[in-house]
Formats: structure tokens, sequence, C-alpha cells
């Protein structure tokens, strides 16, 4: 496991990626990112919704509350991963963006 100074720094770095990504694809994907002390929210107007993405340190672990499951990603050989399906952060949050909305079109960069 590494150690907590690692896994924020790391989790901060990628929160922040993840966040820029989304700001870029929020006006064309009908949804609005907010952040408040590290926790990103994406918020839908149509269907309504909320994403919740959460840096979990004592587990070392990013947590992302999305379509009534909540999803642990642990750190894994320099990113983030689902382990039930390997999912990185970013293309995990893509695929849940589209579902959620059910636009395919939807992209992070």
């Amino acid at each position: 496991m590494i150690d907590e100074q690692t896994f924020r720094r790391d989790a901060d770095r990628a929160l922040e990626a993840l966040k820029q990504s989304l700001i870029t694809a929020e006006e064309d994907g009908g949804f609005e990112v907010e952040e408040n002390s590290g926790v990103l929210n994406v918020v839908f107007d149509d269907p309504k919704g909320k994403f919740v993405f959460t840096p979990n340190t004592p587990v070392r672990q990013i947590w992302i509350s999305a379509l009534s499951t909540s999803f642990k990603l642990d750190w894994v050989d320099g990113g983030f991963i689902l382990p039930k399906t390997g999912e990185d952060l970013r293309n995990l949050s893509q695929r849940l963006l589209q579902e959620h909305t059910g636009d395919t079109d939807i992209t992070l960069a």
C-alpha cells in the first residue's frame, strides 16, 4: 500500500486531470462540474442525477458514487483502476457519463 502523502498527491493529480476533462466536456454533455474541498460533483439536469468523486485516504482508493452504485478504484501501476473491469478513472467516468445521459458521443480527453 502506498503511503498517505503519496496517495494524497496522486489522488489530487488524478482528480484534477479528471476535473479538467469534465469541464471541457460539460458544455456539450449536459452536466455541470463542481469542486468542494477535494470532492468532485457532476450534476445533471436531464435526466436528474449527481455523481460524486471522493478520495478515500484510509483505504487509498478513489470512490465514485454514480448510477446508484459505489465504484472503488485502487492504485495500480501509476493509475486508479476499477479492479472488476480494469477501467482507469477517466475511462470509467466516461462510460458512466454516457450511460447516465444516453449520449455515446461524450468523451473525456
